[in-house]
């Protein structure tokens, strides 16, 4: 997983927001306080220099863009609590989607023994979740607009209800029925959960995706270490799973607001959308798929890969996506001021070389210890890749296009976020998973010929501009 406005993704709505700059700020970074609907505060910010590339980042020198719905006076602790006040919904969904994808990441070795299949097999079993996440994606704002202030709620209580059956199919002719369901749930919750955040942003005139994004490599994290502590204990799949589901749609509660319906979800009636997006969409979309495909392969197989190839334990094993998550977490709350020092080609390149290493470390390990050091560099190099990818490709695209431009990219990003762990189950079946990890490490380095691409294209409009 990681804006879905109209079927974006739930890194994505960080370049989707329609930002524009207003008033020039520090270092290049135009900001205004000016909303266009109604008396509260919009968050629009630009960067002309090409050393950022997420709207809403912080000023150069510390200052901070966060609008007026927190206070400058509002300092240390008690602008962190109105910063998660304000955020509650999209914490709430961010977090239920990672406590359930890491607990389901973390219990894989115990549901393929279920199951009885081999990894080939394995990956031929998930390959029908991207194809309900994909329909999902294609409903959600038909659906969203229907069901108003309750279509979040709802998507995310679905969606826990779905990961309950995995865990009781033992049968492997069944078990795509089950993946179905989940990954209809995680495509539907994660339209309506980046839109919702989106919205938040633009309204109060707070940047709050990345903190968003954080919560779901935090919520996977707890999923996979819950998990872990669970299947030590000798609980099979179905008490696991079932736990997980249970914790999430409790979190999911709280997504909850008076006032959360969706604005914007509905196609124009007038059909005035113009056309010509370009080629800047399919390009980031590319880096975003190989980000996905690459960060969610890793954490879906690192478990198997740890139990099976290195010989470690239930507990061990899961202490490998929850590395991966943990990392992310931490690495994308420090995403946005990093964003602002490194110009976009280069946190790209950068980025995939590291996460490369990381994959690479992970495929050569001997012991688990080694695996984690590999799980650990790989998500430090993936948690910048799609962020700033899809922020070039929101700041690239003509404003009235920018919306669309994005939903074009997430549609390649998404699938692979999906289709990451059926293709490391093939790799895995045919040549053994370290070759898995090294065709992951050999799908980062494409990034380095896409990143200087996506980099011109950011020069020449700058200069354009």
């Amino acid at each position: 997983m990681g804006a879905r406005r109209s079927g974006v993704n739930r890194a994505g709505a960080e370049g989707a927001g329609g930002y524009s700059g207003q008033e020039e700020g520090a270092g290049g970074v135009a900001v205004s306080g000016a909303s266009s609907s109604g008396d509260r505060p919009a968050l629009r910010v630009s960067v002309a220099d090409g050393a950022g590339s997420a709207a809403g980042l912080p000023r150069r020198g510390g200052r901070d863009t966060a609008g007026d719905a927190i206070p400058r006076a509002t300092r240390g602790p008690m602008r962190s609590l109105r910063l998660l006040s304000l955020s509650r919904p999209g914490l709430a969904a961010f977090a239920a989607m990672g406590v359930l994808w890491g607990g389901f990441a973390a219990c894989l070795p115990d549901v393929k023994a279920q199951l009885d299949v081999s990894e080939r097999d394995l990956g031929v079993l998930l390959l029908f979740t991207p194809m309900a996440a994909v329909v999902a994606m294609l409903l959600a704002p038909a659906i969203g607009a229907r069901l108003g202030r309750a279509a979040l709620p709802a998507a995310c209580l679905f969606m826990a209800a779905a990961f309950v059956l995995p865990g009781q199919v033992t049968v492997a002719a069944v078990f795509p029925l089950a993946m179905l369901a989940c990954g209809f749930g995680t495509g539907l919750t994660d339209v309506l959960m980046n839109a919702r955040v989106a919205a938040l942003e633009n309204d109060r005139g707070v940047p709050l995706m990345n903190l968003c994004h954080a919560a779901y490599s935090f919520g996977y994290a707890a999923g996979a270490i819950l998990t872990g502590a669970m299947r030590a204990q000798g609980y099979g799949p179905a008490p696991v799973l079932g736990a997980m589901a249970l914790l999430a749609g409790c979190i999911a509660l709280a997504t909850a607001e008076r006032d959360g319906a969706i604005l914007g979800l509905a196609r124009p009636k007038d059909g005035s959308a113009p056309g010509g997006l370009g080629l800047v969409p399919v390009i980031g979309g590319g880096i975003v798929l190989i980000a996905f495909l690459t960060e969610n392969a890793a954490e879906s197989w690192s478990a198997l890969h740890i139990e099976k190839t290195l010989g470690g334990s239930p507990a061990e094993g899961a202490m490998g996506p929850a590395a991966i998550a943990l990392t992310m977490g931490v690495a994308r709350l420090f995403g946005q001021g990093l964003a602002m020092r490194i110009s976009p080609a280069r946190l790209l390149t950068g980025g995939a070389l590291i996460s490369a290493v990381g994959a690479l470390v992970a495929a050569a390990a001997v012991s688990p210890a080694m695996a984690y050091a590999g799980f650990v560099t790989m998500g430090i190099g993936s948690s910048v890749i799609a962020p700033t990818a899809f922020s070039l490709t929101g700041r690239l695209a003509r404003p009235e296009a920018r919306a669309r431009a994005v939903a074009r990219a997430t549609l390649l990003g998404y699938c692979g976020y999906f289709v990451g762990p059926p293709a490391l189950g093939f790799m895995a079946g045919a040549f053994g998973l370290r070759a898995a990890f090294v065709f992951a490490a050999v799908m980062l380095m494409a990034v380095l010929a896409l990143a200087p691409v996506m980099g011109r294209a950011a020069g020449r409009s700058e200069a354009g501009g």
